[in-house]
């Protein structure tokens, strides 16, 4: 994996508009959606993303678990998922690797800039994640039109015979 990616799971629900006016009437499908978003953005960036939530909006929690294959954290009650960030980040910060954390809380950005990570804001990766889904389109148009031209493996001048028999012409 190219990096590590912490995001703060409510802040962003809470910054996004379609998951905002989401989380209003149905918080459980806002925290499908963006853990549906974040998986696509790991599968096309190679970025290993952890999405934690803050366990004041679903009490008794504090587990762990992986959905699409990300992680998936709720924290221990009387945990923020500041707070929790702050401890993945320091567990796992290396030389070697880049870790980044999206949330919009300014407080957050500068301690965990301060702890040697990267800060994305919630419209940055909003920006990131909107420029992703479009590349994806892309490239499933790209492998339709391809797919459609031909559905065996054959060669150029075979594929260029066929066209002529199937146009008469010989």
């Amino acid at each position: 994996m190219k990096g590590l990616l912490f995001v703060d799971g409510y802040n962003i629900i809470g910054d996004w508009p379609e998951l905002k006016a989401r989380q209003e009437t149905d918080l459980e499908g806002a925290r499908d959606e963006l853990i549906e978003k974040m998986a696509e953005y790991q599968a096309y960036t190679g970025i290993e993303v952890t999405i934690v939530f803050d366990a004041h909006m679903v009490p008794g929690l504090g587990k762990k678990y992986r959905r699409y294959d990300i992680g998936i954290v709720y924290t221990k009650e009387n945990e923020t998922a500041d707070e929790r960030i702050e401890k993945l980040v320091n567990e796992t910060l290396r030389v070697d690797r880049q870790i980044y954390v999206a949330t919009s809380d300014f407080v957050e950005q500068r301690v965990i800039f301060a702890s040697g990570a990267y800060r994305k804001s919630a419209r940055e990766l909003r920006t990131e994640m909107n420029q992703i889904e479009k590349g994806i389109q892309f490239e499933v148009e790209e492998t339709k039109r391809t797919a459609a031209r031909t559905k065996l493996p054959i060669s150029k001048e075979m594929a260029e015979l066929f066209e002529k028999w199937r146009r008469g012409k010989r």
